[in-house]
């Protein structure tokens, strides 16, 4: 099982933003809970579950365990984990 965390290249609020998701959602809430990120910052999407993590905390989440992939070079393994991300939304949040 693993955690994974994209490049940081969305732009938000002066910062690069990136995707933590993993491959069940257990692991995904006790990461973000190391990463200090809230509960409530969960986002239970039909694009795919996820914590949006800044730059920063990207390399933290790197440190503690997380699997980082690439959008140019892992095309392949990043789909694989959105596909997984998606299938792990909840209509019921």
């Amino acid at each position: 099982m693993t955690v994974y965390v994209d490049d940081a290249v969305h732009p938000w609020r002066d910062q690069r933003w990136a995707h933590l998701m993993a491959d069940t959602l257990p692991e995904l809430h006790a990461m973000a809970a190391q990463l200090g990120i809230p509960r409530r910052a969960f986002q239970n999407k039909r694009s795919g579950v996820h914590y949006d993590v800044p730059a920063p905390l990207r390399e933290r989440a790197i440190a503690l365990g997380a699997r980082p992939i690439s959008r140019h070079t892992d095309r392949i393994l990043l789909k694989s984990v959105i596909a997984n991300a998606r299938a792990q939304y909840s209509a019921n949040g």
